[in-house]
């Protein structure tokens, strides 16, 4: 059984986590995955890490994901994250939503995509080929040396 949120150190599979979510009543079933890049803010990045407070994120990712099933009549709603080193061009999260219909599944991802960098407890620290590194919360960045 594949839980609803989840944090792992491994590869996201998110094939695995569109299958769970399948069913003979969603007509829309979507799939993000959120992918470590090798560039930001012009500067070249060459590994992402993250860390989380788990106890505290797993419940936000679940208090998210209960109120995007609601406000978006959504039938299913999975939301995995990676946790530690990402090498480049792999997934650090995957979301899936499926609803009746594309549209509910559209705005529940794009909502829930907002609301996990204002409300969950993650932090993502970018190296660059400099051996600088920043750390990301959200949308806040704090350079270190």
């Amino acid at each position: 059984m594949i839980p609803p949120v989840h944090f792992q150190t491994l590869p996201l599979n998110a094939e695995a986590l569109r299958e769970a979510a399948r069913s003979s009543k969603s007509g829309a079933v979507l799939v993000f995955e959120g992918c470590a890049r090798d560039h930001h803010d012009g500067r070249n990045v060459l590994e992402l890490s993250y860390e989380a407070y788990e106890p505290m994120a797993l419940a936000q990712l679940e208090v998210m994901r209960m109120e995007a099933m609601d406000k978006y009549s959504l039938h299913s709603c999975l939301i995995h994250h990676r946790l530690g080193p990402t090498p480049l061009a792999e997934a650090s999260v995957v979301i899936v939503c499926a609803s009746e219909h594309r549209h509910e599944s559209l705005r529940a991802m794009a909502w829930l995509l907002d609301e996990l960098k204002e409300r969950a407890p993650i932090w993502k620290r970018e190296l660059y080929g400099n051996n600088l590194t920043s750390w990301v919360e959200g949308d806040v960045r704090v350079r270190s040396e």
